[in-house]
């Protein structure tokens, strides 16, 4: 009985640490979602920065690394630590900035996006691009 127990909590355990570490997103509906974003982030052929840099490519994309855009401290150490914008990295900054770091311009602008599938269907969005 014991041993049963002990695979079914091993199994349990690899299913839940084996899972993706977010939802599945939808880029249709992450386009829609988008327009949260483009306040101050351009997507595009003639994408340019504004408030904020612009997100052409930004999945694979090393931190504070578009030309031409002034990053705030915080960001430019990030992109300097090798820190990448991969889809985790994304989810986190999006979810809550000033958690990430909290004297950005982003983080004292934008509160987030709580919901965890709205992100997911952002950033197959801008997967994408």
């Amino acid at each position: 009985m014991r041993s049963f127990l002990f695979l079914g909590v091993g199994a349990a355990a690899f299913l839940v640490l084996s899972g993706p570490a977010f939802a599945e997103g939808d880029a249709t509906k992450g386009k829609a979602a988008y327009a949260k974003c483009a306040i101050c982030h351009q997507v595009g052929a003639s994408a340019q920065n504004t408030v904020g840099p612009e997100l052409n490519k930004i999945v694979g994309r090393k931190a504070a690394s578009v030309a031409g855009f002034a990053y705030s401290p915080g960001m430019k150490k990030l992109g300097e630590e090798g820190f990448v914008w991969n889809e985790e990295n994304i989810d986190k900054w999006i979810a809550e900035p000033k958690k990430m770091l909290p004297d950005s311009p982003m983080a004292q602008l934008f509160v987030g996006i709580a919901d965890a599938q709205e992100r997911a269907d952002i950033i197959a969005y801008l997967k994408t691009l």
